[in-house]
């Protein structure tokens, strides 16, 4: 972990990469859906965190913007990023694209920040952080809770096995090599946590 927290006054790189993640696969599924435009199909579980618009913000501002106004510790980034994957398994329909991917964010970081952190702000703060209303946020958290199965348990091993993903990520992202210069999370199984890299899944 002490190689994803760079400076307690700087963004943390773990914010960082998991800005360069979801950037990458909201892109990815974006241009899957406006391949299969005429594919009508339902949302199921991401229907409540479908916007009808893009918003103005990017994933990396609005990242950066959760961790310097939440003021939650950098674990919890690790952690929304474990109940974002443990959610995408559970629902293989649900795509992460750039009409749901900051909804999905704030709403895993609040999760993780109420399982993780001893003092946190309140649902009020946190949807004015997240630039949505206090209801929208209960109903998110809700429904995230439920589509989680409250499966909200993370043992120090499957944290520490996401911690190495994310720095390997890091690694990867700053490798001078063009060959190696680009995502490559795919979550492998474990004894604890399993998942395969299929495009909806968050492997980049």
């Amino acid at each position: 972990m002490a190689a994803l927290v760079e400076d307690l006054n700087a963004v943390p790189g773990v914010v960082s990469v998991l800005s360069t993640i979801f950037e990458r696969l909201a892109e990815r599924n974006d241009a899957a859906v406006e391949r299969h435009a005429h594919d009508l199909a339902p949302r199921h579980r991401a229907s409540a965190f479908h916007g009808l618009t893009k918003p103005s913000i990017s994933v990396r501002s609005y990242l950066e913007r959760i961790f310097r106004y939440a003021h939650c510790s950098p674990s919890c980034f690790v952690v929304a990023y474990i109940y974002l994957d443990r959610f995408v398994r559970r629902h293989p329909a649900v795509s992460l694209d750039s009409l749901n991917v900051h909804r999905f964010l704030i709403t895993g970081v609040l999760t993780a920040v109420k399982f993780l952190d001893d003092i946190y702000y309140n649902n009020a703060y946190f949807a004015k952080v997240g630039g949505i209303s206090l209801m929208e946020m209960n109903y998110l958290e809700i429904d995230f809770l439920f589509g989680l199965g409250f499966e909200l348990n993370v043992t120090p091993v499957t944290f520490g096995y996401y911690c190495s993903i994310l720095q390997r990520e890091m690694y990867l992202e700053s490798s001078p090599d063009p060959s190696l210069s680009r995502l490559q999370c795919c979550l492998t199984s474990t004894d604890e946590e399993s998942s395969s890299c299929q495009q909806k899944q968050l492997a980049v």
